[in-house]
Order: C-alpha cells, then structure tokens, then sequence
C-alpha cells in the first residue's frame, strides 16, 4: 500500500516539474537563427559573369557599380541599369519597363509571372527545378563585356604606339624606348620562335599578325581578370563564351589554309593501308573537330581552376573560423596569385603555339607527302 502510494506521489511531482519547465520554456524566446555563409555560393557568384560589378556590403547592403542591361524580345527592345533590381538575384524583385516585366535568378534574366508563387518568387518552376519562364534575349554590357572593351582599348593603345615608333626612319636603327622597348623582344621571340618555326619561311609573315594578336589578347584578358578590385577581377577567360569563340576562328583558318595534300591525308594516308583506312578516316575527320575543342577546354578549364582555387583558399577562414586561419590562408593566396600568373602567360602560349602547329600542319605540301 505504502509503495503504492510513494508512486502516485512520484508521479504527482514528476508532472508537476514538467508543467513547470513546459511554461519556463515557453516564455524564452529562442535565439534567433544565424545564417550561414554559403561559400560555394560565393565562390560560383565571382567567377560567373555579371550585369553588375560587386564591390563589397557594408551592413548587410551591397555596394556595387551597375551596368546597362538590354533586352530583346516581346516586340521591341528594353533599357535599364541594372540597379533596377535593388541587388536581387533571386527572381523576388519585379522591373518594369515599356509594359513588360522582368526578374533576375542566378545572373539569368526572365519575364516575370503576373503574382508571386509560395516561394516569393515570380518565377515557375518545373518538376526538375528548371526555371519554366521565357526569357528575353540578353545583350546586356556585362561584366566580362567591361573587360574585353578595356582589353581592345589596351591592345590598340600599346600596338599603335609601337607603330608610331618604328613609322619614323630616324628610328629604325635607335633602341625602343617605353612601351616599344617592352614588347618588341615579345614580339621577336613569337616570330621567330613560334611563327616561323612552325609554318615556313614561306607564309609565315601572312600569319604572323594573327597570332601575335591572339597572343595578346589572351595575355591581357589573363591578366586583367587577376587584379582583384574594380573594374578588374571578371573570369572573362575561364569562360567557354572567351575560349570557343576563338578556337573556331583558329578551327577556319586552318581549313582554308589546307592544302590538297593536307585533305588527301585525311581520307588516304600515305603508307597505311586500304582496309585500315576504312577506320582511320572517320579518326581523321573528327580529329579536325578535336582539335579546338581541346584548345577551348584547356584555356577555360585552367584559367577557371585558378580563379576558383584562389578563392577556395580565402574561403578557408569562413571554414574554421579562428584567426589563425587569415595568414596561413592569406600566405596560400599569394602564392596561388603568382603560379596564375604564371599559368596566364603559360596558357597565352600554349594556344598561340598550338595554332601555329595546326596551321603549319595544314599547308603540307606535295614535296612531304612524297617524303612520307
């Protein structure tokens, strides 16, 4: 009976705390929730292209430099600065201009939805979580557009200085002076280093403008996406829209410097036989498509590893958040910051050079055919 009794009472108490604890718990309020910081989200955000140059946030606000966004479709022709958004990448903000609606996701602009869905946004979304709006054609001056005008601004300056220099006969036998004196021992070495070597005494003056430009448009864009403030810093080269572009230029000028015997190698190579050529042809063919695929591959790809190593290693602090962390990461940083450099002459050189190759290889002639 007794121990019958001390459970009801135990029972009793134990109700009694928790009803206590219950109303306690209830009358705190929970801390709120800190967001984390999304590196990966970060990292993508500065190495893709954007309507707007980031500069930093200052209490939560960011502070950016915006740029002219143009759209087409719909029956005409849209205008704005994209400060229109008020900083929203996440289809929540609605432009309107000249009737038509507008929102912005990841970078990607789309015509809005009359309402806002659950998710605030103003954007439908399909079963696989692909964006469902249509979207006006962009020909916005994007960041990476900032970039390549700064680069075609650069290159006529240095070059047409240079020509001014040397179109004056006193100065033919005089030693360069100022920009002349640091780019014409670049100059020599791709002529005659990489130009003449690999396409003949023959044609190689007819090429070699074409590739000392390709040369140094790569360099500077390289080197202009390096510098971290504005209005440098865009990854313009690690960009399959930079390096495709230019491997099918080099792509159609290989084709129309082909020879007759460069097309006959292709079908019939010399010395190989009738039955293995009827597997080797198709080789040789999709081998001329391979070619600027692998070009464009290996500029975006090694430019775009760089930019997103660098900032992983800065990402490191974020990570362990501990102050020991910053000059360890910030040492790992400049050390990264020189091996791009590096790797951003190396990548200028190593697509000039390849091309040369290809277009040498391209004008065989009837003399090394019957050689082979």
């Amino acid at each position: 009976m007794l121990e019958h009794l001390n459970k009801k009472i135990g029972l009793v108490v134990a109700a009694v705390l928790l009803s206590v604890f219950g109303a306690y718990a209830q009358q705190v309020e929970p801390e709120p929730k800190v967001e984390e910081f999304d590196q990966q989200s970060f990292i993508m955000s500065h190495v893709k292209d954007a309507h707007s140059f980031h500069i930093g946030d200052v209490d939560g606000h960011a502070i950016s430099v915006p740029l002219p966004v143009i759209l087409i479709g719909d029956g005409g022709v849209t205008v704005f600065m994209s400060s229109a958004f008020h900083h929203d990448n996440s289809g929540r903000h609605v432009v309107e201009k000249n009737g038509r609606r507008f929102v912005m996701l990841n970078e990607k602009i789309y015509y809005a939805n009359p309402e806002a869905g659950t998710d605030g946004t103003y954007l439908t979304f399909d079963e696989n979580g692909a964006v469902a709006n249509a979207k006006p054609f962009d020909m916005s001056f994007s960041k990476n557009m900032v970039t390549l005008t700064m680069v075609m601004i650069l290159l006529f300056s240095v070059f047409l200085t240079m020509a001014r220099f040397y179109r004056k006969k006193e100065n033919v036998d005089k030693v360069p002076r100022g920009v002349a004196r640091l780019f014409e021992p670049l100059v020599i070495y791709l002529r005659d280093e990489v130009v003449r070597p690999n396409i003949g005494e023959d044609a190689y003056r007819k090429y070699t403008p074409y590739l000392l430009t390709l040369f140094f448009f790569i360099l500077f864009t390289n080197l202009l996406g390096l510098i971290p403030f504005f209005p440098f810093g865009a990854n313009v080269s690690g960009n399959t829209s930079f390096s495709l572009p230019l491997a099918f230029f080099t792509f159609v000028i290989v084709q129309f410097s082909g020879t007759k015997e460069y097309w006959k190698e292709i079908v019939s190579v010399p010395g190989v036989p009738k039955p293995i050529m009827i597997i080797l042809a198709p080789v040789e063919f999709l081998g001329l498509f391979t070619k600027p695929f692998a070009l464009t591959i290996r500029l975006f790809a090694s430019i775009l590893g760089g930019h997103i190593t660098i900032l992983s290693l800065l990402m490191l602090i974020f990570v362990f958040k501990m102050w020991a962390v910053v000059p360890v990461s910030g040492l790992f940083v400049v050390f990264m910051t020189f091996i791009e450099l590096l790797v951003a002459v190396i990548q200028a050189y190593i697509f000039t050079l390849l091309t040369a190759i290809y277009i040498g290889a391209a004008r065989v002639s009837a003399e090394h055919e019957n050689e082979l």
